[in-house]
C-alpha cells in the first residue's frame, strides 16, 4: 500500500479492532495508532515515498518447562503482547537496508549469505543468517527496506532476540514467498542464526514461542520436528494477568552458570551412553543416583530429577488448561517455581550470594499474593526476571511492591496475544 494510503488507514481508525486484538488492551488502539505512525514517519525519513507492508513479531514468555528444551523435552509458552514491528518496502536487487530504532542503517547483501565470524554477536549476523536459512530451505529471498521499533525490552527475558529473528522471518516469508513459510520454519531459521550466525547456543523454545504464536504447548523429543499444540486459555484466567519483573540484576559473568546447566544435564546422559536426558528413562537415573553422585556429584543429579518432575508438570498444565481448571494449572506453576529453585537451582549464582535479586523478588510477590495465584523463576534465571500470575484486584499492589524493590516500571503487566509472526497491514 502507498506510505501515504496507509497513514490515512491508520489515522482513520482503520486498524482500531486489529490493534485491539493483537494488544489486548483497551488503550492499545490510540497507544498503537502513534506507534505506527511515527514508525511510518521514521521510514519515510529514511527511505523515501513507497509501497509499504507493516509487519509484527512479539516477544515470548515460558509458562513452564524451566530448563528442559536443551534436553528435548516440553515446554508451554506463549507469545506476549509486547512486539517488534516493521514497515517494509520491497527493493529491487538484492540489498536489505534496515534501520533498528535509534541505530546507524545496516546493509546486508541477500545474495552473500556466508558466515563471519566479525559479525558474531551482531544484529547485521542475525539478519544474514535467517537469509541464509531461508535459502536453505529453498525458498526465494531478495531486497528490502525496514524501519524497525520494538516494545519487547532487551534483557528482560521476553527473547528481543527471538522476535527480531522471527520479524525478518515474517517479512522475507511475506515479500518473497507468498507467506509459505511456515512458523515452524520460520522458528527454525531463527534458531540456526542465533546459534551459528550470532554466536548463542540457545533452544528451540524462544523462536518457537515467538513465531507460532498464542500459548503453545511444545514437545522438542525431535527437534527436527517439533510438535506443537495450541492451546486456549480457560475463561477463569480472565481474573488474572500475567506480571513479569525484571530484576536489573547484572548477567556479567553469569555464563558458565547458565552453560552449567545442559552440561550436567548432558553429563547424566552420557552416563548411559546418550546425548540428552530425554533419550533416559527416568527410573534409570532414580536407580542409579548413588553411582551418579560420586561420579558427578548432587547437583547434576538434582538437575537431572528437576527435568523429569518439569517435563510432567508441562503436561499437567496443558491438561488443567484444557480442562478449564485454572487452580490446577496455578499449582504446577508453583510446584514449577519450588522445583527451579531447590532442584535446578538457577534462581541465584552460588558465586555471589550477596546478591539475589530473583529471590528477592519471589518473596515479595509471595507476600504481595498472600497465598493466592502462583510467582516462580522465569527464563534461564540467576539474575533475570520473574513471572507471577496476579489477580486482577490486586495488580496494582502487586505492581507498586516490585517497583518499589527493583525500580519504576520494572514490573511489566502483560497479555497473552493470539498469534505469532504476522503481517499488520499493507
Amino acid at each position: 500500500m502507498e506510505i501515504n494510503a496507509l497513514r490515512e488507514l491508520i489515522s482513520g481508525d482503520g486498524l482500531r479492532e486489529k490493534f485491539l486484538e493483537i494488544y489486548r488492551d483497551a488503550a492499545a488502539p490510540e497507544e498503537q495508532k502513534k506507534r505506527y505512525l511515527r514508525t511510518l514517519d521514521e521510514f519515510e525519513k529514511a527511505f523515501g515515498e513507497a509501497d509499504v507492508s507493516i509487519y509484527s513479531a512479539p516477544g515470548r514468555t515460558e509458562i513452564g518447562g524451566n530448563h528442559t528444551d536443551h534436553q528435548h523435552g516440553e515446554v508451554l509458552a506463549a507469545s506476549i503482547n509486547r512486539d517488534a514491528i516493521a514497515v517494509v518496502a520491497k527493493r529491487d536487487g538484492g540489498t536489505v537496508r534496515l534501520i533498528s530504532d535509534g541505530y546507524p542503517m545496516i546493509t546486508v547483501d541477500s545474495s552473500d549469505t556466508a558466515y563471519r565470524n566479525n559479525e558474531e554477536g551482531t544484529t547485521t549476523g542475525l539478519i544474514r543468517g535467517v537469509l541464509a536459512g531461508t535459502a536453505e530451505r529453498g525458498y526465494k529471498t531478495g531486497g528490502f527496506d525496514a524501519w524497525v521499533t520494538s516494545s519487547v525490552l532487551v534483557g528482560a527475558g521476553l527473547s528481543s532476540s527471538a522476535a527480531f529473528e522471527t520479524l525478518v522471518g515474517t517479512v522475507v516469508s511475506g515479500l518473497y514467498n507468498e507467506g509459505r513459510i511456515t512458523a515452524t520454519e520460520i522458528a527454525m531459521m531463527g534458531q540456526m542464526a542465533e546459534n551459528k550466525y550470532f554466536g548463542k547456543p540457545c533452544g528451540l523454545m524462544d523462536q518457537m514461542a515467538c513465531s507460532v504464536g498464542s500459548l503453545v504447548h511444545i514437545d522438542f523429543n525431535d527437534p527436527g520436528k517439533p510438535v506443537t499444540e495450541r492451546l486456549d486459555l480457560p475463561a477463569a484466567a480472565d481474573g488474572y494477568r500475567l506480571c513479569i519483573t525484571d530484576t536489573r540484576g547484572s548477567h556479567a559473568d553469569l555464563t558458565p552458570d547458565y552453560a552449567a546447566v545442559p552440561a550436567e544435564m548432558c553429563a547424566v546422559a552420557e552416563y548411559f551412553g546418550k546425548k540428552v536426558l530425554r533419550e533416559v528413562p527416568s527410573e534409570k537415573v532414580r536407580e542409579a543416583i548413588p553411582e551418579l553422585r560420586k561420579k558427578l556429584g548432587d547437583r547434576a543429579v538434582l538437575r537431572a530429577l528437576h527435568f523429569y518432575a518439569e517435563n510432567e508438570r508441562v503436561r499437567k498444565e496443558a491438561a488443567a488448561i484444557k480442562a478449564g481448571d485454572m487452580d490446577a494449572f496455578l499449582k504446577e506453576v508453583r510446584s514449577s517455581g519450588d522445583s527451579s529453585f531447590k532442584y535446578l537451582q538457577n534462581v541465584y549464582t552460588n558465586h555471589d550470594v550477596a546478591h539475589q535479586n530473583v529471590s528477592l523478588s519471589l518473596c515479595v510477590a509471595e507476600q504481595a499474593l498472600g497465598g493466592r495465584g502462583a510467582c516462580r523463576v522465569h527464563g534461564g534465571g540467576f539474575a533475570g526476571t520473574m513471572q507471577a500470575w496476579v489477580p486482577e484486584e490486586l495488580v496494582d499492589e502487586y505492581r507498586k511492591a516490585e517497583d518499589a524493590v527493583f525500580g519504576e516500571g520494572a514490573c511489566a503487566v502483560l497479555s497473552i496475544r493470539g498469534c505469532g509472526g504476522v503481517q499488520m497491514c499493507g
